[in-house]
């Protein structure tokens, strides 16, 4: 049964916030007195710009501790470099984007550890995946508040609760599990040999000498395509070495295994605001794609998402992305019992 709620937003950040108090106060509260929970949201790569503003945080914040609750945010560590890769990097960007605990009111803290290693194994029992690598948090944390931004994304096809729950708490271990088919291929005709694939590429993969053009070694290649998201050219495309459905049910899989853990002491509201073509990990111009609309809330990932996309329309989606079988996301949620 579809328990989600829509609370329309228009005008500015003063509006949404409104709009936001009042979607949270028709919820469902899943938690009790003195549960810590945990907010997941992404708090935007280093150069971002379209992440959301720590102000709606800050709301979910203080809505949880009239709630009697012990609240936190956090994200996890990334594959690429940036402003995200090592925990301290990442406090660091979170904090230049205004997520602090001085501003929202509570710990802003790295789900995997600093050191990348506060991870556990979870069982999964899926067809790609028997167990997946997530945060402790899934054990540690009473509560969970999924805060997701909705947006395009060049693999996914877009962006909201599930690959909030599957990529932000995965490990970086499995992380490249999920991205571990995608390589990229280069259009010479396109490419300008500017170096940025190379210096950004996180195992040394992308290597340029002189006036050639860049080459890959697929065998130290971890899949994470931050070479063919920054490529300024276009250079660079993404080549599946499966059926490019393939990340699309890892993702799944991983989301479904966290959610089996944490179902019954979750919320999540997505955010229809802002809607780019790509995700908040991409630091430069990230186009939007889609008017404002407003937020969603409601207690099951796939649900959310589904009726988030209802709302905006796939029009935006496969004009960005025409080749992303973004579909089967849903269909596979159905197909393993993620619903």
């Amino acid at each position: 049964m579809d328990e989600s709620i829509f609370q329309k937003t228009d005008g500015n950040i003063e509006n949404h916030i409104v709009s936001l108090r009042s979607l949270l106060d028709k919820l469902k509260v899943p938690f009790r007195k003195g549960n810590t929970v945990a907010i997941k949201l992404h708090w935007g790569e280093r150069g971002n710009t379209s992440y959301l503003p720590p102000h709606y945080a800050r709301e979910i914040v203080e809505w949880l501790k009239k709630h009697r609750t012990i609240p936190l945010v956090f994200d996890t560590t990334v594959l690429y470099y940036g402003g995200r890769r090592t925990g301290e990097d990442s406090l660091k960007t979170a904090a230049g984007h205004g997520f602090t605990k001085e501003f929202l009111g509570c710990p802003v803290v790295i789900g995997d550890g600093m050191d990348g290693k506060d991870v556990i194994d979870i069982e999964a029992r899926f067809k790609h995946f028997e167990t997946v690598q997530v945060t402790k948090f899934v054990e540690k944390i009473d509560g969970f508040f999924i805060f997701s931004h909705f947006k395009g994304h060049m693999a996914a096809g877009f962006g909201g609760a599930v690959k909030n729950i599957s990529m932000g708490f995965a490990s970086r271990a499995q992380k490249q599990r999920m991205h571990s088919d995608a390589h990229p291929v280069l259009n010479r005709e396109e490419c300008t040999r500017c170096g940025i694939c190379v210096d950004s590429c996180p195992t040394g993969a992308a290597t340029i000498s002189g006036d050639e053009y860049p080459e890959y070694d697929m065998d130290k290649c971890i899949g994470c395509a931050q070479c063919i998201a920054l490529c300024p050219q276009l250079a660079l495309k993404i080549f599946w070495d499966t059926d490019e459905t393939i990340f699309q049910e890892k993702l799944v899989e991983t989301a479904a295994a966290v959610w089996k853990c944490i179902k019954d002491r979750t919320l999540l509201v997505n955010s229809l605001l802002t809607i780019t073509a790509d995700c908040d990990c991409m630091p430069g111009y990230n186009p939007e794609i889609a008017k404002d609309l407003g937020f969603l809330g409601g207690h099951h990932p796939v649900t959310l998402d589904r009726k988030s996309m209802k709302l905006i329309g796939e029009e935006p989606f496969n004009k960005i992305y025409p080749d992303v079988p973004w579909k089967r996301q849903f269909e596979y949620a159905e197909e393993i019992g993620f619903i």
